[in-house]
């Protein structure tokens, strides 16, 4: 079987904490038509010494950017790939993800984006949350783009396009900071129906700097200024800030401990 050519990007800033175990998880995959790209924005700790030390297996730009979208688009701009995707510099893939993807696009050539499932991990790597792992799976299921528009069920690590839903949908929204990856599945969703697996692609990792109130009050807000884009049914409106409220609870609730 001829196995498409994958492109996954990293963007990342002052992530040398998890960078290398990311750069780990692409690498090992060992899939034999791979593109890595990791787009730095200027960080200073230690992270250009550790793409260094990767130069031979990844590309790399290190400077100063207008944010994570700005940073994925240059990615995307560099890729080459006919299968493309990206992961963060603190989340990983799981053992065996892009043979799989790259196996599913081979025989599924009416597919055009696709997601998986994905696990929620601690800052030692440890699989946390698993009701809420079960409960986004479950939605997931559904396909369904009203759901999409109450709930983002799509795991951005664990997601997958082509390169023609690039050409057709465009780049990332820089003026999103928080949900630009939201943004853009509802904008594919336009487009193309989404196909899923049921496989275990990627891991999302929960650590201090990323489980703050203030943090998910941001996202929220951004969030719901966003939805508004796609829709003007009160009815999808009101669960959708219904939902975001018990997700802020949530993040209230959840101890540095999980």
């Amino acid at each position: 079987m001829s196995l498409p050519r994958i492109s996954i990007i990293t963007p990342t800033l002052n992530r040398a904490s998890y960078l290398e175990r990311a750069i780990g998880s692409v690498l090992s995959q060992k899939y034999p038509n791979l593109e890595y790209i990791v787009i730095d924005g200027g960080s200073d700790d230690g992270t250009l010494d550790i793409l260094k030390r990767y130069s031979a297996n990844l590309q790399f730009v290190s400077e100063k950017d207008r944010g994570q979208s700005d940073a994925i688009n240059k990615g995307l701009r560099i890729a080459s790939g006919d299968i493309l995707g990206f992961i963060n510099s603190d989340d990983e893939y799981e053992t065996g993800a892009l043979l799989h993807v790259g196996r599913f696009f081979e025989q599924h050539p009416e597919a055009f984006w696709l997601s998986g499932r994905c696990r929620l991990i601690n800052e030692r790597g440890n699989e946390i949350l698993k009701p809420i792992t079960a409960y986004k799976s479950l939605l997931l299921a559904t396909r369904s783009r009203n759901l999409l528009l109450v709930i983002n069920y799509i795991s951005q690590p664990a997601t997958f396009w082509r390169r023609k839903v690039l050409e057709c949908v465009g780049y990332f929204d820089t003026n999103l900071s928080a949900v630009m990856d939201y943004d853009y599945w509802l904008r594919i969703s336009k487009q193309f129906r989404l196909f899923i697996t049921h496989a275990y692609l990627a891991k999302f990792r929960l650590h201090s700097s990323s489980k703050t109130v203030e943090s998910a009050i941001q996202e929220w807000d951004e969030e719901t200024r966003m939805i508004q884009r796609y829709t003007q049914s009160k009815t999808l409106l009101f669960f959708h800030q219904l939902h975001r409220k018990l997700i802020v609870k949530g993040y209230q609730r959840l101890t540095i401990n999980t």
